[in-house]
């Protein structure tokens, strides 16, 4: 936190010491956390538009941080140029892709800001809301989540399955998510020192800070086309955060199995008690000639298939808990400046 004094002293003694005027000014620190995977032309529009919304900011001092995910189109080159030429911009290269979740938790770790602005590389989210993100935490939210209205560069079948995970997480997690919400948010300097407590390895960023609560506040700006490149969180990718969302925020899948399997057993001791009755205590008055081998593949299969489904269930809650107990770093940074 940067601290200027400008003094002036004068002949008439105060205190028995010169006089001296000190305007003392400390600006805060705002970190800029950018994580980029293959982003190379974007970097620099991202640049000049985050210096460009601080002109909005004159009472703050900055620190960009550039998290490289892994990239294999030359944009540590580029980041390694611009970090040369700017004090402010400091990057960090992780050893391999692991994924935009873990490479923001990466900045987070390092930001050293008094809050934290977390936005993509791409443009997606305008830099030039990033004075009125700081406007709101100085109105006292701890938390300032972007929330995105219209995205011009969303696909039908991105929009829906977004509309329908929202709707199931918010069913079944005991922590509500804003439809719509994205990455593009600050977090108050407490804030990001209790996220970086956080140790899961399958997260969803956005998840876990609705999670940790704090006040907050929201910013609806509507998303524009890509400038360049392609998006690089791909429908496989997404399919995969998702379902670690459902797993890592919620217990209801695991219960569902057992719902699943009581009703499954309920109806089949009903069908199996109106089989009993109608064939042999009526002596089959509809005539519906149920034999006993088709009875038995019948309630055969539904209970071989219900035990399957369970044992898929419990092996995902399995396999979360394994990826925690190994306790591997959740990344491991190669270079930096």
């Amino acid at each position: 936190m940067p601290i200027l004094l400008y003094g002036a002293t004068s002949a008439a003694p105060f205190h028995g010491i010169s006089s001296v005027f000190l305007l003392i000014y400390m600006s805060k620190l705002l970190s800029i956390v950018i994580p980029t995977y293959n982003e190379k032309e974007n970097i620099p529009l991202a640049y000049r538009g985050v210096i460009s919304a601080f002109n909005n900011l004159p009472n703050y001092s900055r620190e960009l941080l550039f998290v490289d995910d892994g990239s294999n189109d030359g944009t540590d080159e580029v980041l390694k140029e611009l970090g040369k030429n700017n004090r402010e911009v400091k990057f960090l290269r992780l050893s391999r892709n692991f994924g935009k979740e873990i490479a923001v938790s990466a900045g987070l770790h390092h930001a050293e800001g008094d809050a934290v602005v977390v936005m993509d590389a791409d443009l997606q989210h305008p830099p030039e809301l990033i004075p009125l993100f700081v406007n709101k935490w100085k109105n006292g939210a701890e938390v300032v989540v972007g929330v995105r209205s219209k995205n011009n560069n969303e696909g039908l079948v991105k929009k829906l399955g977004s509309i329908v995970f929202y709707k199931i997480m918010n069913r079944i997690s005991e922590t509500p998510i804003i439809p719509c919400a994205t990455d593009f948010r600050l977090l108050d300097r407490k804030v990001v020192d209790v996220f970086c407590k956080l140790t899961e390895r399958k997260r969803m960023t956005r998840g876990l800070i609705d999670w940790l609560g704090f006040k907050r506040d929201y910013v609806y700006f509507e998303a524009p086309a890509r400038i360049n490149g392609e998006a690089n969180y791909s429908f496989k990718k997404l399919w995969r955060l998702a379902f670690a969302s459902f797993v890592s925020h919620s217990l209801f899948p695991l219960r569902l199995a057992g719902y699943l399997g009581v009703f499954i057993t309920v109806i089949s001791a009903m069908t199996g008690l109106f089989v009993a009755i109608e064939k042999y205590v009526l002596g089959d008055p509809w005539g519906l000639s149920f034999s006993g081998t088709a009875i038995l593949a019948l309630m055969i299969l539904f209970l071989v298939g219900i035990i399957l489904s369970c044992f898929g269930l419990v092996a995902l809650y399995i396999a979360n808990i394994h990826n925690e107990v190994l306790n591997r770093p959740l990344y491991i940074i190669s270079e930096k400046n």
